[in-house]
């Protein structure tokens, strides 16, 4: 899962850097992506390299992510009349739609990893 967590961190950065760019660096708002990408990277190196805070530095991921998601969440109600083709979306708005759909999915592997480790400490 730190592997995992790393790349899901590059990503997020990958799309912060993109959304400032498009946007024509109006506002350092767009690399918010890549903040939560940074600390999200931070905290699966931390878990690759420290064998006692991984589930700690896991969680904190997790956790991070949840409130990423919660920040950005909705945009996703937004994407259908996008998708329909309705309105025309701003940068802006697309880029917090991908963070969290990006958040989403990380949440959902975290929370399946939490489980499986769970499953598997009992065992």
């Amino acid at each position: 899962m730190p592997n995992f967590t790393i790349r899901i961190g590059l990503l997020l950065i990958a799309l912060g850097t993109v959304s400032y760019i498009l946007t024509g660096g109006a506002s350092l708002t767009a690399f918010i992506p890549a903040a939560v990408g940074a600390l999200l990277a931070i905290c699966g190196i931390v878990a690759m390299r420290r064998a006692t805070l991984r589930p700690h530095a896991m969680h904190v991921a997790a956790l991070l992510a949840l409130l990423g998601l919660l920040g950005t969440g909705s945009a996703l109600l937004q994407a259908p009349g996008w998708l329909a083709g309705d309105a025309s979306p701003r940068p802006a708005l697309v880029a917090r739609a991908s963070m969290a759909t990006i958040l989403l999915v990380y949440l959902a592997f975290s929370v399946r990893s939490f489980v499986d480790a769970r499953v598997r400490r009992r065992a």
